[in-house]
């Protein structure tokens, strides 16, 4: 047992004992963990994945106390303590301020070139570096693993060991019960942090002045942090300041300072809830192992199914989820998603567009698809996907475990890639539709920052993958992304499918393209024109210039088919 574990479990008992506390004083409300800290919240770099976090932890927590300014370190003290680049020590804030739980955070509101004097919370900054050590739950073992064997070519060095699925495997499973349902996830981080809580309160915690070490309180300010990690409701517009859910922090005056609780009774109220809700989560997916299943009954109580064209659930507390789409085109609106997450799960050969404002997107297992993404405020993940191209506005972008993908990015951070990569390519933004401005504008994105040709490549192994690796292995670096050639960009036109929503006011894309990609549409553009020109003024008799168009039709045709943009446009003719 820890040192600080021994100052939680031999603080002083109270002179009475007192009636032990609902665990829960509001029972329509369970306690969860905040899903995009795990999610959106970890990075490959070994430095800052510590294999006993609170041995190494408590003196770096220290070292940057000392370095804090106002309980703030900014990314230069970052750097320092934690032996990282300048570059890692800013990725380490961006990402932190991508996940925190306040919105009024000074590094949540911070503009760019702000990040790295206004820093990170002291507290957050600790919570952020503990969960580095988070395993990520392992894919279960698929049903029929010798059928799709032969279907994901051994080119790479890292196959047979990564944690990347090929998601022609995916399209060819009929069920996705050998992938972790969001059930499975939020068990597996409610069980981290059910070990680690003695740890991560007491790193929270302070002594009572006067009284040494051996008292350990948590003021309802620290207790707050907490937030990083838990939150309780069923809803995202539900979620409520932490110390409101709590017996001891509830309803305080706030004009008066609330009372510091001991430590060890925060941690065991919270011990209790995280027990009671692995119980509730762990029935309902025994309950459902038990019983027919279907793609996505284990997450019917977690989020939204919204895979039915042009059709969205009711909210609830998780990410719409779309998943197995094929063979078709999906439009959603602003009023389908406004203000939420989306996860794009397992779709193929298919054109997907989701013009809304959205705080995070996930893209997972695709292949052979379009997406296009309206703006998104906090993270864009794309992860195990094949020959997908991604169009988005979004505040940052992390790549990992992709092959033959291209990236049309209008984003403010650099974009990051991870892991197993091959034949990546990135490119300026090219599209725009009505609202774009509008949604960039609600969600914090910002149209005069484009950071899509300076991506930052990191490990090729996550070390949270909880696999093993090679010796060596660790130590390799990602696969970055090569530019799309000026002469091959070309602008993607989004069809006019808005029938039933008011148009908005952007006419343009609103990221300036760079020079040699604008000159190379003007070139192109003029190209066009002249050859337009010359068919038009070439001397021909009309029978002849009938059997002309006839043949531009039939290679134009035969162009629709072969690119399979002929199903939008079946698709276009059904809406």
């Amino acid at each position: 047992m820890t040192e600080e574990q021994v100052l939680i479990d031999q603080s002083p008992p109270p002179s009475a004992p007192d009636p032990e506390p609902n665990p829960n004083p509001n029972p329509n409300s369970v306690i969860h963990p905040r899903r995009v800290s795990f999610e959106h919240g970890l990075l490959p770099i070994q430095k800052l994945v510590f294999t006993d976090p609170i041995q190494t932890l408590a003196p770096v927590k220290q070292k940057l106390a000392d370095a804090a300014s106002n309980n703030r370190v900014g990314s230069a003290a970052v750097a320092d303590v934690l032996q990282i680049s300048g570059d890692h020590a800013r990725l380490v804030l961006e990402t932190l301020g991508s996940v925190l739980h306040s919105e009024s955070d000074p590094l949540v509101r911070a503009k760019p070139e702000e990040v790295d004097s206004v820093g990170a919370d002291l507290r957050d900054l600790i919570l952020f570096l503990y969960i580095q050590s988070y395993k990520k739950l392992l894919p279960r073992t698929h049903k029929d693993s010798a059928a799709v064997a032969d279907v994901w070519p051994s080119t790479s060095a890292f196959d047979g060991y990564l944690s990347a699925l090929s998601p022609i495997q995916l399209v060819r499973s009929n069920s996705r019960r050998f992938m972790p349902s969001q059930a499975d996830d939020e068990a597996h981080q409610l069980s981290y942090l059910q070990k680690h809580l003695a740890n991560i309160v007491s790193l929270l915690a302070e002594p009572v002045e006067g009284e040494g070490d051996e008292s350990l309180v948590l003021s309802m300010e620290a207790f707050e942090h907490l937030g990083f990690l838990v939150q309780f409701g069923d809803k995202v517009s539900d979620v409520s300041p932490l110390s409101q859910a709590t017996p001891f922090f509830a309803n305080s005056d706030p004009d008066m300072p609330a009372v510091p609780v001991p430590a060890s009774q925060v941690h065991d109220w919270l011990l209790q809830n995280i027990a009671s809700a692995l119980e509730s989560i762990t029935e309902r997916i025994s309950g459902k192992e038990n019983g027919p299943s279907n793609a996505s009954d284990q997450d019917d109580q977690m989020s939204d199914v919204c895979a039915a064209p042009n059709k969205v659930a009711p909210s609830t507390r998780g990410p719409c989820l779309i998943e197995g789409v094929s063979k078709t085109s999906l439009v959603k609106h602003a009023s389908d998603l406004r203000g939420r997450s989306v996860k794009v799960v397992n779709c193929h050969d298919s054109v997907i567009y989701l013009l809304a404002p959205l705080r995070y997107a996930t893209v997972h297992g695709c292949s052979d698809t379009t997406i296009v993404l309206g703006a998104v405020g906090k993270a864009l993940k794309v992860e195990h996907c094949e020959r997908v191209h991604v169009i988005a506005a979004a505040k940052r972008v992390c790549i990992a475990n992709c092959r033959e993908c291209v990236f049309f990015l209008g984003v403010n951070q650099r974009p990051l890639i991870v892991g197993d990569n091959h034949k990546l390519q990135v490119a300026p933004y090219n599209t725009f539709y009505s609202h774009l401005e509008e949604h960039m504008s609600e969600v914090g994105v910002e149209p005069t920052i484009n950071k899509w040709d300076n991506p930052l490549a990191l490990g090729a192994v996550d070390p949270h993958d909880s696999l093993s690796h090679p010796a060596g292995v660790a130590d390799a670096q990602a696969e970055s992304a090569a530019s799309v050639d000026p002469d091959q960009f070309v602008n993607f036109l989004i069809p006019n499918w808005f029938s039933g929503e008011e148009n908005g006011s952007t006419k343009n894309n609103p990221f300036p393209l760079p020079d040699t990609y604008m000159a190379a549409q003007q070139r192109n553009l003029k190209n066009f024109e002249e050859t337009r020109r010359s068919l038009k003024e070439t001397p021909l008799e009309e029978n002849r210039k009938k059997e002309l168009s006839s043949a531009l039709h039939v290679y134009f045709k035969d162009w629709l088919y072969a690119s399979g943009n002929i199903r939008q446009l079946y698709c276009l003719q059904g809406d």
